[in-house]
Parts: C-alpha cells; sequence; structure tokens
C-alpha cells in the first residue's frame, strides 16, 4: 500500500511540475496564432520623428521576424529565426549572437488603444512586452515588411 502511496504521490508531482514548466500558455487553447504572424506591432505611434518606438514582426514566408528599436533617425535592429511550438510558443534563435529564447504570446482583438484593432502581450524575447496592430497591417514578406516600416517612419510628425 505505501509504494501505491508513493508511486501516485510521485506521478502527482510530475504533473504539477509539467504544468508549472508549460506555464498558463498551456490551459488557454487559441493565442491569437492567426493574428500573430505576417503582421506589423508597434508599441506605439511614434509622436515625432525623435520618438524612439518599437517593431515586432514574424513572417511566415520564412522563419524569420525582427525587434527593431528605432525612431526616424536613429535604430537598432535584430532578426531572428523561430520554430513555433504550438500556438502561444515560439522558439527564437539570434544568429549573430548565437543565443535562444522562447517567447510566449497571446494575440487578441481588443478596443483598448485609441487607433488600434490587435493587441500582443509577449514574455521572452526582446523589445517590449505589449504591442499593438491595426487592420491593413498585414504583411506577407520581408520586402512588405521593409516597405510597411518605411511608410510608417514617414507618417511621424516632424518636429
Amino acid at each position: 500500500m505505501k509504494k501505491l502511496l508513493l508511486l501516485l504521490f510521485l506521478i502527482i508531482v510530475a504533473y504539477l511540475a509539467w504544468r508549472w514548466w508549460r506555464g498558463p500558455e498551456g490551459e488557454t487553447a487559441d493565442r491569437g496564432q492567426d493574428l500573430f504572424y505576417d503582421r506589423v506591432w508597434v508599441d506605439h505611434l511614434p509622436a515625432s520623428q525623435t520618438d524612439r518606438f518599437d517593431i515586432f514582426a514574424a513572417l511566415t514566408e520564412q522563419p524569420v521576424g525582427v525587434f527593431d528599436h528605432r525612431s526616424s533617425w536613429k535604430g537598432e535592429w535584430e532578426l531572428f529565426r523561430y520554430e513555433g511550438r504550438g500556438d502561444g510558443q515560439v522558439e527564437l534563435l539570434f544568429p549573430q549572437s548565437k543565443s535562444k529564447s522562447r517567447l510566449s504570446y497571446r494575440a487578441w482583438k481588443c478596443t483598448e488603444k485609441k487607433d488600434f484593432d490587435f493587441c500582443l502581450e509577449v514574455t521572452g524575447g526582446k523589445g517590449a512586452k505589449k504591442y499593438y496592430s491595426q487592420r491593413g497591417w498585414e504583411i506577407g514578406s520581408i520586402d512588405g515588411a521593409r516597405a510597411f516600416e518605411e511608410r510608417l517612419l514617414g507618417a511621424a510628425p516632424t518636429e
């Protein structure tokens, strides 16, 4: 009987450890995978040409993406390769530094911030922890992302 109780206890501990390791992402079936990919995300719209803001995108054409922190005049960016780990999880590889990280995300339709239609919360990775997007900000390729970025920077008010 003691062996059976010990075995049951070990199974429960293993299950709880697995749930803890998976985190809250394992509890929700839809983390917004359809919104997450092939869309430009920003932490805010630039208020001027010197206002620094974060851009995030992950493309499905090739499994690549970008974290970009910039203004119209200065910027820093890092490209990454990714491998999906299920809805809500992406494994990132940064070729320059050869580092890896796991990004967890949740994307949904929202109206909490003016001028935006979608919200994205991320943990892990680089850059902001909350991003926003609009209808029409879908991109299908790296060239489409570059063209969109130029359009976004051109829309920043001059000082």
